[in-house]
């Protein structure tokens, strides 16, 4: 008992070797964002799964609910991506013209 007691005691006064830290940089670049804010896919609306309960609700409203939710938000992504893309194409136009009628080519 007493020669596993100091052993015991001389892995206590020994300090563990600490890691180098580690220079990965997290896929979103730094920035945190919990779970509950992360943005929601129409797949994720439409998979999830609910508890059933004796005397809960429908099931079959629920689930269309659910994918009429699902058919919409795949709708705003869509026309967000067509705003984007006719975002960039407009500065892109107004850069052309700017540089094209200031004075000395530049704004």
């Amino acid at each position: 008992m007493r020669t596993l007691l100091s052993r015991f005691r001389r892995a206590l006064r020994r300090p563990e070797p600490v890691p180098p830290p580690v220079a990965i940089r997290p896929p979103n670049s730094g920035w945190y964002r919990a779970a509950s804010c992360r943005r929601l896919t129409p797949a994720q609306i439409r998979h999830r799964q609910f508890r059933t309960v004796r005397r809960g609700l429908d099931p079959i409203e629920v689930y269309a609910h659910l994918h009429r939710i699902a058919g919409e938000l795949a709708q705003i992504r869509q026309d967000l991506g067509t705003a984007t893309e006719e975002n960039t194409r407009i500065k892109l136009a107004l850069r052309t013209w700017q540089s094209q009628f200031t004075p000395g080519g530049r704004w």
